[in-house]
């Protein structure tokens, strides 16, 4: 009983909550129009296999400043956008015995339009789960004859941000059944499960706590539609597998490595839940 009480009490105050009259802020009610043309859907029913937990998800956008908020409206604005056109110019820059570039297969980014969408995916020819950031170092070294790229090194998010942008406005649709679900299952095993000193899962602030204060901070549904992001606090481009790792070591945990089976099923049942709201392309984030 005493562990239970002690375990609540470090909880609370890892996240800067106060047990007694938690400091709740409800998600700001606006639309997210990009350049005034594209309207995209950051507010949506749940997706049914959430039924038991939300009504109404909500992307991380809701839950940001007005500033914050506005750097994502306008293109011009969005910080994001730079590393985006640093993509373009990997894009078709020659590398790699082979002597190809991603424009000698592909021609342009366009190409990949839709893709983010259905992203984590289990590949059709492999059986294996698949991410973006193997597609792309698929290409690197099989066809380009190339170095793999880091998982988070800069040129890799970089790219994830370019062809995630090809999806923008599409509705997120990630497969949970068939040859899908052993890994989901997973996943979702992942995020329920509490980890570290502290003793929390995803579940405990994105799920029980979202819409509280974590000292200045506004607590999300931890959705990953707008990934990759711009993070202001890193003044660059951060993925989801790069969150994940942050994530679990606020934990007090030893925490996975990005790429690793773990995480790659828990990016595919947190994208799940986030299923029905648009891909934001580059979003922006605190």
């Amino acid at each position: 009983m005493k562990t239970h009480t002690y375990a609540k009490l470090a909880m609370a105050t890892a996240l800067g909550l106060s047990l007694a009259a938690p400091a709740v802020a409800d998600p700001v009610d606006d639309k997210l129009v990009v350049d005034g043309m594209l309207e995209l859907v950051t507010t949506t029913s749940a997706p049914d296999h959430l039924s038991d937990a939300f009504d109404t998800i909500y992307s991380g956008w809701h839950f940001r400043s007005d500033e914050t908020r506005d750097l994502q409206r306008d293109d011009f604005d969005n910080p994001g956008m730079v590393f985006v056109d640093q993509a373009l110019d990997s894009w078709n820059a020659v590398d790699g015995s082979a002597g190809q570039s991603c424009a000698s297969c592909h021609d342009g980014p366009e190409a990949f339009e839709g893709l983010r969408a259905q992203m984590p995916r289990v590949d059709a020819k492999t059986g294996e789960l698949t991410l973006m950031e193997e597609y792309i170092n698929t290409c690197r070294t099989e066809r380009m004859g190339a170095e793999k790229w880091g998982w988070t090194s800069n040129p890799m998010k970089n790219m994830l941000a370019l062809i995630s942008l090809q999806s923008r406005g599409m509705p997120v649709d990630v497969a949970i059944d068939g040859p899908a679900q052993p890994y989901w299952e997973k996943g979702k095993e992942i995020y329920y499960t509490r980890y570290g000193q502290l003793e929390m899962s995803c579940a405990n602030c994105h799920e029980d706590n979202y819409g509280r204060m974590i000292r200045a901070d506004h607590l999300s549904q931890g959705q990953i539609n707008g990934f990759p992001v711009y993070r202001l606090k890193h003044a660059g481009i951060l993925s989801a597998q790069q969150r994940f790792k942050g994530c679990v070591r606020d934990t007090r945990a030893e925490t996975f490595n990005p790429g690793s089976e773990e995480f790659k099923a828990l990016e595919l049942y947190v994208a799940s839940r986030g299923n029905g709201l648009s891909v934001e392309g580059v979003s922006v984030r605190h």
